[in-house]
């Protein structure tokens, strides 16, 4: 394992060494962008890339001595583990796209570099963004990135099974009760009769045992997908962290997954659990929602690209979602978060990087990024031109819910990613009806408040 270690390090520095005397040979400064999109997304980009380097080039035609900066765009998984491994071992890419969520802890780590005084000399200001997402790069008071593709999620609605239902399918639910009151009408089942004879029934049917009944369409169900399962807590107004403190198991929190946790109760732990069995994965025809095995789901605005694949003609619509009817003003809650581009600490070539970061946030290249990537911008100012070319009926409502007070995201704090581990593991054991939500919050908000503790001490020695 060491010699597989020393020869790994000869190898890597023998290429930087090789890499370092072809740039100084072709005169062309090469910059490494990692970058974790694949697909429509990961060309997306890429064509940003070719646009940069393509500008490089005729930059240096047009001025002799000039030395071009070519951009390499490298895909990488699991990049929030692979990234914070290069910088910790010294050999990091110049640039990085990351998702938002990833910045404080990498910042509190030392593992990026600080943008503030670069964005303050070129004239990169927050007025420029929309606030939301410039923040989420902003940490401890200084900017560590800057945004390129949002994405915020809406309420999902099939039009086909509301008018089946007896619903007026252009009208989804302006309340959280009109939500829950059509999702019993949308939720079907399959009954076996006395004589055996099968029938078809809508609504929750507590009179008639599990052992006759088997669910075939739910309304909607709060745990699919679970992607924000972590999240409930803020359409009723909740927080999970407020200064220093870890607020998993305030009120508000434990009302909203006591609401939760409503809809098992009204549909039965083990026939949720065998219809959610029988879910095909997300990217697929078979994903419940495109498969019109649930009638309403929270998405975010990347659904239309699925929709748009695997069942083109589906009827269906986005709205805001819904408040509990006594606090209308949380109307449209929603998550938003943002992807940034990071330079990490250590890189080769940070002025070529900041470069090319810049390049990315001039507004033809921005809407030609989020086109691409079918999202709205993060930018302040939009073309009327970036809405007609959108494919997207309802990106405007995406736009608008990452611009609302009412958006959240996750909390800025080094141990997130163990923070929204244990809160989806505490909402699938309410949601299972295995512990009640002040048992589950409870256990959690007293777990990371030790963990998050531990982390601000470290920071606080780091940075004495």
């Amino acid at each position: 394992m060491r010699l597989a270690s020393v020869l790994c390090a000869l190898a890597l520095l023998g290429s930087a060494c090789s890499h370092s005397q072809s740039e100084k040979s072709s005169g062309v400064r090469h910059l490494l962008y990692w970058e974790k999109w694949t697909d429509f997304e990961g060309e997306a980009m890429a064509r940003v890339v070719d646009g940069f380097n393509a500008k490089e080039r005729a930059r240096a035609k047009a001025e002799p001595g000039y030395r071009p900066i070519e951009v390499e765009m490298v895909i990488i998984s699991s990049i929030e583990q692979k990234l914070l491994i290069a910088s910790a071992g010294g050999n990091p890419p110049d640039v990085a796209g990351i998702y938002s969520y990833m910045t404080p802890g990498y910042a509190d780590k030392g593992a990026l570099t600080d943008l503030t005084e670069l964005a303050e000399r070129d004239g990169l200001r927050r007025e420029q963004y929309v606030g939301r997402y410039y923040d989420l790069a902003v940490h401890r008071g200084k900017l560590w990135g800057l945004p390129t593709t949002p994405a915020s999620v809406a309420l999902h609605w099939n039009k086909r099974l509301f008018r089946e239902a007896g619903l007026d399918p252009e009208h989804p639910p302006e309340t959280l009760e009109e939500l829950d009151a059509m999702a019993e009408k949308l939720t079907r089942w399959e009954v076996t009769l006395p004589s055996g004879e099968k029938v078809f029934k809508n609504g929750y049917l507590p009179d008639v045992p599990e052992s006759r009944k088997r669910l075939v369409q739910a309304g909607f169900l709060p745990s699919e997908p679970d992607w924000w399962s972590y999240g409930w807590g803020f359409v009723f107004g909740g927080k999970l962290l407020e200064g220093d403190k870890i607020t998993a198991a305030s009120p508000e929190n434990i009302q909203a997954y006591t609401w939760v946790a409503s809809y098992t109760k009204k549909l039965g732990v083990d026939p949720v659990q065998r219809f959610r069995s029988g879910f095909g994965k997300f990217g697929t025809s078979q994903n419940p929602f495109l498969a019109g095995k649930l009638a309403m789901e929270m998405q975010g605005v990347w659904m239309y690209n699925f929709i748009k694949k695997f069942a083109d003609g589906m009827q269906w619509g986005a709205a805001a979602f819904p408040a509990p009817a006594a606090h209308p003003e949380r109307h449209g809650t929603a998550n938003a978060e943002v992807d940034d581009l990071v330079i990490p600490t250590g890189s080769k070539h940070r002025d070529e990087a900041w470069a090319f970061i810049k390049y990315t946030q001039q507004p033809e290249v921005m809407e030609e990024l989020c086109l691409g990537q079918r999202k709205h911008t993060p930018l302040a100012q939009v073309s009327e031109e970036f809405y007609a070319k959108h494919p997207n009926p309802y990106i405007r409502l995406f736009r608008e819910l990452g611009a609302s007070p009412n958006a959240w995201s996750a909390p800025k704090t080094g141990v997130w990613n163990e923070y929204g581990r244990e809160l989806s593991t505490a909402a699938d054991k309410i949601a299972n009806l295995t512990l009640t939500p002040q048992e589950a919050l409870s256990q959690v908000q007293e777990r990371l408040q030790v963990s998050y503790d531990r982390d601000r001490q470290i920071f606080l020695r780091r940075n004495q």
